[in-house]
C-alpha cells in the first residue's frame, strides 16, 4: 500500500523503543510524539497491540498503516505473534491479508 505524501516531503522517521515488557513505534517532532502504536508483551513470543494514536495534523496520510507495517516487520524478524486489541490495528488486520501471518 503506497503512502500519499506531498511533493518533496520526506516520510516521517518511525522510531522504536522497547523496555523488555512494553514498547512502541512512534514518530516525534520537536520532542513531542505525534504518532504512536503502543504494545505490551504477553509472553516471550507474543505481544498485544494496545493503542494507536495519530495527531490530527497527520490524519489521512497513512501514518497508522506505516506504524503497523513497521511493527509487523519487527515481529516477523523476532518470530513474535500479535494480538491486536487496539480497534485500529484489529481493523487493519481484518482488511489486509498480507499482514495476518503474524496473528496469534
Amino acid at each position: 500500500m503506497e503512502e500519499q505524501k506531498a511533493e518533496g516531503m520526506e516520510a516521517p522517521k518511525i522510531q522504536h523503543e522497547f523496555d523488555g515488557k512494553k514498547g512502541s513505534f512512534f514518530i516525534e517532532e520537536n520532542k513531542k510524539r505525534i504518532a504512536e502504536m503502543v504494545y505490551v508483551m504477553a509472553g516471550p513470543k507474543k505481544l498485544i497491540i494496545e493503542h494507536t494514536e495519530v495527531d490530527e495534523s497527520l490524519k489521512e496520510q497513512g501514518i497508522g498503516q506505516s506504524l503497523l507495517e513497521r511493527l509487523v516487520e519487527f515481529v516477523r524478524k523476532e518470530e513474535i505473534k500479535v494480538i491486536p486489541l487496539c480497534p485500529f490495528a484489529k481493523a487493519q488486520f481484518k482488511k489486509r491479508e498480507d499482514l495476518r501471518d503474524v496473528l496469534n
